[in-house]
């Protein structure tokens, strides 16, 4: 079964905040050309919440997922564009930009904060 990774810590000096309220940590930077806003994208993510309980993990069912950023929550929209391949982002998450005051399913509570590590397999 796959390593999935150990949640980043919350309060790490490495996270950079940006305008929005993501925040964003880049542990690996790729090579390559980098992914624009909209783009098909194939990665391997770990998502936790901020009290460290894992929601969900490719990693975990080892196998990659590709889709479109206009297809998923505006936390990803915002924070994959500029990854480039073979790079590793991680995205602490504001419940504005992930699954607001409804959460998502019987793992996401409202107003979650939403920790992810994402490693961008390619995009186009």
């Amino acid at each position: 079964m796959p390593q999935v990774p150990p949640m980043p810590a919350v309060d790490a000096a490495e996270w950079t905040k940006q305008a929005s309220g993501l925040e964003i940590w880049d542990s690996t930077v790729g090579e390559g050309d980098a992914v624009k806003p909209g783009a098909t994208v194939t990665v391997h993510y770990t998502g936790w919440l901020t009290n460290g309980k894992m929601f969900d993990s490719s990693v975990a069912r080892g196998q990659t997922i590709s889709f479109s950023l206009n297809q998923v929550i505006k936390g990803w929209q915002e924070g994959i564009p500029g990854m480039k391949p073979g790079g590793t982002r991680r995205l602490k998450i504001p419940a504005v930009l992930g699954y607001g005051a409804t959460g998502a399913g019987r793992d996401i509570p409202p107003n979650a904060v939403l920790i992810f590590e994402v490693e961008l397999i390619s995009s186009k």
